[in-house]
């Protein structure tokens, strides 16, 4: 069996990413520019790269009781290897944290094209089912949530799916016991459909931003000794 991809082409001494020389982006596009070319197929314009440069720094790191990170360091204090460690962060990602992307992104779509928000927040209330992509579990306001979008506003992202997310923030706390901000899982959500991506690559984004994260929480806990 022969595997064809349309994304990375290697022969005679040359490697090419989405039809581009890999020797010149090295020299002339950042790692972000290069993200968005293997994900989209193009390079991105600098109000595209300024953008998904945002996205992934709002959710390089959140703290040592996340999920994944508390999967992580417990994988590293154990003696696992870098990559274990990793792999079991990642692992831990779900619907909860790192997933809520992605179910964020998917609700946005399916009630792109509903006339009363209110009621179908309040419908939902009612069934007891958590709208993705609001609340958090220490901050009753998301700070990365405005910054998102402030930027999303500079830079011609913030669209339906922003204005979607902001509406239904707003009808959710009306009827809410307790303060249910939009989230960064909810903001980024929104702002990579009005940037033009699939609702099904949310995770990947999430991932990608928090690996970074994960690799400096598995050395500070391999170099600091402690173990289980």
């Amino acid at each position: 069996m022969q595997e064809k991809t349309s994304i990375t082409n290697i022969s005679d001494n040359k490697e090419t990413v989405r039809g581009y020389d890999l020797s010149e982006l090295i020299k002339n596009k950042s790692f972000v520019e290069t993200i968005f070319l293997v994900l989209k197929g193009n390079l991105p314009n600098a109000n595209e790269a300024r953008m998904l440069n945002a996205l992934f720094t709002a959710a390089i790191d959140h703290g040592i009781g996340t999920a994944s990170t508390i999967a992580s360091r417990t994988a590293a204090s154990a003696g696992n290897s870098m990559q274990a460690a990793l792999a079991a962060g990642i692992l831990a990602m779900d619907k909860s944290h790192g997933g809520a992307t992605e179910n964020a992104a998917k609700f946005f779509v399916e009630n792109m094209g509903e006339k009363n928000i209110a009621e179908l927040v309040k419908s939902l209330k009612e069934q007891k089912i958590r709208l993705p992509g609001f609340g958090h579990r220490v901050l009753t306001h998301d700070y990365r949530s405005d910054t998102l979008f402030s930027i999303a506003k500079e830079t011609g992202f913030y669209g339906q799916h922003c204005a979607l997310a902001e509406e239904v923030g707003v009808e959710l706390n009306k009827i809410s016991s307790k303060p249910l901000p939009l989230n960064v899982d909810g903001a980024m959500a929104a702002i990579l459909l009005d940037m033009g991506f699939p609702w099904q690559m949310a995770t990947g984004f999430f991932i990608i931003a928090r690996v970074p994260g994960l690799v400096a929480h598995i050395c500070e806990e391999k170099f600091g000794d402690v173990g289980m």
